[in-house]
């Protein structure tokens, strides 16, 4: 049957909605920035080619650096009058922007479709989980603000900084819970993707009353405006090894808080391990959003007597991922096509990934499995051009890789796996160390004892045992290792403390990965 756009999920459609939802922020030319309260037609409005399918939609607004300089001095005179608002007025403003999200969820939802790929079910989890992970906060944010205090709002407001592919449960969630700790917040919109749907919901948390800025630009632009401008209490990245590593430079004779989340090449090791049924169905979970996740797992280390069942194992998983366009039905009536992944986040990043198994191959690696776009991905009928499927790539996996394989060291970002086979626990530790520090590991065995002595030697924040690691919800603290982490560690009662000053004011050390000491008891 012919496979076509569910009607209601167009684009032209979709833009529509934005303009009714919030005409504020968005208007006929393109989309504003929020500055001082207010938004503005300024910036240089760029086309933006949604991953999906190709066709150019409505861009970004790309201030200047003299404009965003502007911008935090404002944010820094709101945070001054915000500081002194009542914890009260703080939650009933919060919650008042979480119920106009929760409105307008599924909107929020579409656009992350449109702008960075998301299956349906995946944009809506992002939503959702920033929506009900801020609501926790705002049932415990009493008692987080008398750990070590009473605590109070930073001196400046935050600066946010993410990346694209997670706005709401990444970005959003974390300024929410900055704004309900008492500091106004400044935001910029990724490059690469999420700017509709940052921009909606910051229309709904600037209706609320919070003390939001939204800028659009390009990161060498707004860098230094953002990072080390006059007042900023503290930075919040979350990003690349590359670009982590410029923050950091920046902020080195600040003295500034800052949390820097930064890439690790995250790996399961398998060793003395018989429940394959149980591992399969971790694997497949795994490939969610095409591994575009921080903690995504895209490195196996395989003890050699188990190689035969585990490639037992994998082989039918991967080869059954399915993956196509995110919005394609045969009939109206059929729901959105329940995919672990739509496009990668554009042409170019397809491109590369293609590029580095041809690489990893060449190298000396032994293509375990070859995934083919145009034979097993899930497209419309209207997509028979090339420009329409290049954002598209089919999962694939090299086993034993050279050394010098670019991706040995790194994370892929991509559904590009990599298996690695080892004779002894001293290699299974160097081969799932390879990337000096990560976010997440995890260990499939029998042996607990074995499980027991390799978590202390993995350099990973978080470590399971027969089970993935996440980035985590609520209570839940999260970092990293190395240098996949700089800074104060986040979640739960640490991310309040990590935008808040407690009793000991300067003297206040926090949790989390410091160059000029060692980690520190939670406050």
């Amino acid at each position: 049957m012919v496979r076509k756009l569910k009607r209601g999920t167009e684009w032209d459609t979709t833009w529509e909605r934005c303009l009714h939802a919030a005409p504020e922020a968005f208007d006929a030319e393109g989309i504003r920035n929020l500055v001082g309260g207010e938004w503005r037609k300024i910036g240089d409005t760029r086309e933006h080619v949604t991953p999906i399918d190709g066709s150019v939609i409505q861009g970004p607004p790309l201030v200047t650096h003299d404009e965003a300089v502007e911008a935090v001095a404002l944010a820094v005179r709101e945070h001054a009058a915000w500081a002194k608002v009542s914890l009260d007025e703080r939650r009933a403003k919060v919650t008042a922007a979480l119920d106009e999200m929760e409105a307008e969820r599924d909107l929020l939802a579409l656009l992350l479709v449109w702008e960075i790929g998301k299956p349906w079910r995946l944009a809506m989890a992002d939503v959702e989980r920033c929506i009900d992970g801020v609501r926790w906060y705002v049932g415990q944010i009493e008692r987080q603000l008398a750990v070590a205090g009473p605590r109070k709002p930073l001196p400046g407001p935050v600066s946010n900084i993410a990346s694209w592919n997670y706005p709401m449960s990444v970005q959003v969630h974390a300024e929410l819970v900055q704004m309900l700790a008492g500091n106004a917040v400044i935001a910029k919109t990724p490059s690469q993707g999420g700017f509709h749907c940052l921009t909606l919901a910051h229309a709904f948390m600037r209706r609320a009353g919070l003390p939001v800025t939204l800028l659009s630009g390009q990161g060498r632009e707004l860098g230094d405006a953002l990072i080390r401008g006059d007042g900023i209490g503290a930075l919040a990245f979350v990003g690349g090894r590359a670009n982590g590593r410029l923050a950091a430079t920046s902020l080195a004779d600040t003295g500034r808080r800052h949390m820097l989340e930064q890439e690790g090449l995250n790996t399961w090791g398998i060793w003395d391990f018989t429940d394959w049924s149980m591992l399969a169905a971790h694997l497949r979970k795994g490939f969610e959003y095409g591994k575009q996740r921080c903690t995504a797992y895209p490195r196996y280390v395989v003890q050699r007597k188990l190689f035969d069942e585990f490639l037992a194992t994998y082989l039918p998983v991967i080869s059954d991922v399915r993956f196509g366009h995110p919005l394609g039905v045969e009939s109206d009536h059929d729901a959105l096509p329940d995919l672990d992944f739509g496009p990668v986040i554009h042409a170019t990043k397809a491109a590369d990934l293609v590029e580095r198994l041809v690489e990893g191959v060449n190298g000396g690696g032994i293509p375990l499995y070859r995934g083919s776009r145009d034979r097993d991905g899930l497209f419309l009928d209207s997509q028979g051009s090339e420009a329409s499927r290049a954002a598209y790539v089919a999962p694939s996996c090299v086993l034993a890789p050279a050394s010098s394989w670019s991706l040995h060291h790194s994370e892929p970002f991509g559904p590009l796996d990599s298996v690695v086979v080892v004779d002894t626990e001293s290699e299974l530790i160097a081969a799932m160390n390879a990337s000096n520090g990560a976010l997440v590991a995890s260990v499939a065995t029998d042996d607990l004892g074995f499980a027991a002595r390799v978590t202390e030697e993995l350099q990973a924040f978080k470590v399971g045992v027969n089970r993935p690691r996440s980035r985590g919800d609520r209570e839940e603290v999260f970092g990293g290792k190395g240098a996949s982490w700089k800074g104060a560690f986040v979640g739960g009662d640490l991310l309040v403390a990590a935008v808040t000053v407690g009793a000991r004011g300067d003297d206040e050390r926090l949790y989390g990965n410091f160059p000029s000491y060692s980690l520190y008891p939670a406050i």
